[in-house]
């Protein structure tokens, strides 16, 4: 299977960088170079593509962790958080241009670079539209959490508008302040950091300076890793129904819908990923534990629904995700 790979969001000034990854194994038509499409198709098309592809990944680095890492170094963290999202094997990796971005990597003998591959290649043509697609809604989104900035009108580019409202309002937790028009700001000037997606707001955790330190900031990480795994679920099109559900015999970390089904979601998170991640830590017991939670649940509120279970695994510090698997 081939993968096709795409990016968007390398020239803001605010937002995310994101990539996606895309493994068709049936035919879409009217696939092609995003730009080409109009809003509207591109959305339908997006819709079909997360439908009926063998698989879908997208791969997130906000704005400071692209500040922290350097353009480079960001493009091919998110090609490997796209990629490991991917749930069948592939032998050939696809990727629009004439880096390869994943070169000193494990997988850099399964790229084959391409100009214009969004205009030739169906599944990047594909990635191009899913990564596309999902920037768009999660600027649209941020519209709403700052307001007086317009980000579903310029998308974070720099436009007269757009440094009009940093000139006012000054700089925002999206705003790439290693880019040389920002460079000016400081984080003092920096707006409130809140993140809304698709109507379910979220506030980052900061980690505390509290005296009770190692115990808070454990919780600060497992929050933010929580976060951040509703905020991924959400932008592949999960709604999130319960956070940190407890009762006095089991807790759940997330409840999330898709379709008809309830799935009842584990996050586990590990300082880095180069060592293998959390998900190790799914063990018989744990996964016995989240079925009878699960069932507790559906039990309690009188549900008739089809259940599924899912691990998340985060790392790192902001947390981001490295794979999203079903378990049974």
């Amino acid at each position: 299977m081939i993968v096709g790979v795409d990016e968007v969001g390398r020239g803001p000034w605010a937002g995310p960088l994101v990539m996606a990854a895309v493994i068709l194994d049936c035919q879409i038509d009217g696939l092609t170079d995003s730009k080409k499409l109009s809003k509207k198709r591109r959305e339908i098309l997006s819709e079909e593509i997360n439908q009926r592809a063998a698989s879908v990944g997208i791969g997130w680095v906000s704005a400071s962790e692209l500040d922290e890492m350097g353009m480079s170094a960001a493009l091919t963290e998110c090609c490997l958080r796209a990629l490991r999202q991917i749930k069948v094997p592939f032998h050939e990796i696809i990727i629009d241009g004439t880096v390869n971005l994943l070169k000193e990597t494990a997988l850099e003998s399964y790229v084959t670079t391409m100009k214009k591959a969004d205009l030739f290649v169906p599944s990047v043509s594909a990635a191009s539209i899913v990564a596309k697609v999902a920037r768009d809604n999660f600027m649209t989104e941020q519209d709403q959490a700052y307001p007086g900035y317009n980000f579903a009108a310029h998308a974070g580019y720099g436009t007269a508008m757009h440094r009009a409202a940093i000139e006012k309002l000054g700089v925002t937790p999206l705003h790439r302040l290693s880019f040389a028009p920002l460079q000016k700001y400081t984080p003092t000037t920096t707006a409130q950091d809140t993140s809304s997606v698709k109507g379910l707001t979220l506030n980052r955790c900061n980690k505390t300076q509290s005296g009770d330190g190692g115990r808070e900031t454990t919780r600060s990480v497992g929050n933010e890793s929580e976060t951040a795994a509703a905020e991924e679920l959400v932008r592949q099109g999960y709604e999130i129904i319960e956070r940190n559900w407890k009762t006095k015999y089991c807790e759940i970390d997330i409840v999330a819908k898709k379709k008809d089904t309830l799935y009842f979601v584990e996050v586990k998170h590990r300082k880095n990923s180069k060592s293998g991640d959390g998900l190790a830590a799914i063990t018989p017991k744990k996964l016995n534990q989240m079925k009878f939670a699960a069932k507790f649940y559906v039990h309690s509120k009188k549900l008739a629904c089809n259940l599924q279970l899912l691990a998340v695994a985060t790392a790192g510090t902001p947390p981001y995700i490295v794979r999203i698997i079903e378990v049974n």
